[in-house]
């Protein structure tokens, strides 16, 4: 039983499609859609949809964005190629008469979907929004890891802007739930070395701009890791994402699809955030057009999800035993999908890649187990 009703605002369907009619190839004819009419059946629902056109975070604004609507019109066309994930779009989320209202909404919301079990995916206005998606997991109490991909590191407490502070209050406020943080495809010029020194004292790992476009595919472990992953489209270069009037440099709409497509291959996600777009910044729904495709991957990473095999199930693996720096390990390959895993001393398996056995069997020593053991510390 959904018990959040009150704080959603349905689809309607002719205001926002017309007469289109979608065919029973296109996602529009297969997303079940919150209306006046009709509340989405959630059991066997692997994706929910949440719109919020909260902006205040970023500065002062008038009227409303209806962000999610823009992503809304370029998603539902796209045709599906994956019949075994079930989609609902239950609308937008309520604004509150206050900013932390808002965040407060989105945390009631997206707390009863989690306890459902279900992977959301909020399309926001901006990217503070992503407090109330972690407030979620700090209301039921839930450890969890954290990723964010974004072109800057938004921890500045000398800036009154909470779309460019929010970290602060998410990774210092009590109780804290956080284990660990990553972020991805910061760029250099934006953040303080200070800042990074900080982080990293902290053991949470962040990835320059060029090392993720250097080898994206280290990236796979990181997001495997992770429940709780927010996009900002200020992470995406301008020619991608002309709504982004942040910076022109950033991950290409290929990279950033990639990103996503791992993130929905995470066995541990439960919840993704879009955030940073706004319409009237857009040119020729190329920003929602490239955030649709992003979300087509998010679906075609759910669906190669399927096919992994829990790790306890020993014969779907290749086992490779080594040795460095004097410390016995063990790695496991996936012979579905490829993917890695190794074992850290307490005998616990983190995600890793081909390149951390390579440099184990060469006797030196992974940073990723490093910086694993750095924690448990």
């Amino acid at each position: 039983m959904f018990d959040c009703l009150d704080y959603l605002i349905p689809i309607d369907k002719q205001d926002l499609f017309g007469d289109t009619i979608f065919n029973d190839g296109q996602l529009g004819h297969k997303i079940q859609m919150h209306s006046a009419e009709m509340f989405p059946a959630l059991d066997g629902v692997d994706l929910i949809i949440l719109g919020m056109d909260e902006q205040r975070g970023s500065g002062p604004y008038s009227g409303t964005i209806h962000a999610a609507d823009a992503v809304r019109l370029q998603l539902y066309p796209l045709h599906a190629w994956h019949d075994e994930i079930q989609i609902a779009d239950l609308g937008n989320v309520r604004c509150g008469a206050e900013l932390n209202d808002s965040y407060a909404s989105l945390q009631m919301v997206l707390a009863e979907l989690i306890s459902l079990n279900k992977q959301v995916l909020i399309l926001g206005g901006s990217h503070d929004l992503t407090l109330g998606q972690y407030q979620a997991y700090r209301s039921r109490n839930q450890i969890i890891e954290a990723t964010c991909i974004d072109a800057n590191i938004d921890l500045r407490g000398d800036l009154s802007l909470r779309s460019e502070n929010f970290l602060l209050d998410m990774l210092t406020s009590e109780p804290n739930v956080i284990r660990h943080y990553n972020h991805i495809a910061f760029q250099s010029y934006f953040v303080h070395p200070r800042l990074l020194e900080t982080l990293d004292k902290l053991h949470f790992d962040c990835y320059r701009l060029g090392q993720v476009r250097e080898n994206i595919s280290e990236m796979e472990p990181v997001l495997r890791s992770s429940q709780l992953v927010s996009f900002d489209i200020s992470s995406i270069q301008n020619s991608s994402a002309p709504a982004n009037h942040y910076c022109p440099n950033g991950l290409s709409g290929e990279e950033i699809c990639t990103l996503t497509q791992f993130a929905g291959m995470s066995p541990q996600l439960s919840s993704i955030g879009i955030y940073g777009y706004n319409p009237k910044k857009d040119q020729h729904h190329l920003t929602a057009m490239q955030i649709a495709q992003m979300i087509w991957y998010l679906i075609d990473g759910m669906q190669k999800k399927k096919i992994e095999p829990e790790l306890n199930d020993r014969a779907q693996f290749i086992e490779y035993h080594t040795c460095f720096s004097d410390i016995n390990s063990l790695f496991l390959q996936s012979k579905r999908s490829g993917k890695w895993w190794m074992q850290l001393p307490d005998q616990q398996f983190i995600p890793c890649s081909q390149k951390d056995y390579q440099m184990a069997s060469r006797n030196e020593m992974p940073e990723r187990w490093l910086r694993a053991q750095e924690r448990a510390s």
